[in-house]
């Protein structure tokens, strides 16, 4: 098996790891549970996170892909960025519950919206189809 294979099933395998993660947090943010603040709660997102960021560079090195180069892949760091910011609202720093539930379905939407990017190569992703 080749490499970008290998690498292409990991990252894709961090990404639902990631994504699975944030949704748990997400509904225990929003129930107020404890198992928020848990030690591995705090570090275990971190971890798969630098993981799939590492695979997604590792993947864009192996294609020899470049973000200035390829404007799909700028999109899907633009997302990323995005998706961090509403994450980071959803979880930790939105002031009012209203907040962090509207941070939290708009990060999902981002999400969803940057695996479409990676699926069609398009910057509009799924977008591109609606309009």
């Amino acid at each position: 098996m080749n490499s970008y294979i290998i690498l292409k099933h990991l990252h894709m395998t961090l990404v639902a790891l990631s994504a699975t993660g944030f949704v748990l947090r997400g509904r225990w943010m929003l129930r107020g549970s404890p198992l928020l603040q848990h030690r591995l709660t705090k570090i275990l997102p971190h971890i798969i996170d630098t993981c799939l960021l590492a695979s997604g560079i590792a993947l864009a090195v192996t294609i020899g892909a470049s973000p200035m180069a390829q404007p799909w892949l700028m999109a899907k760091l633009i997302g990323l960025v995005a998706y961090i910011v509403l994450g980071t609202i959803a979880l930790k720093r939105g002031p009012t519950l209203a907040i962090r539930a509207t941070a939290m379905m708009a990060a999902l939407v981002c999400l969803s919206w940057m695996a479409s990017v990676a699926i069609t190569k398009s910057p509009a992703g799924f977008w591109g189809s609606i309009f």
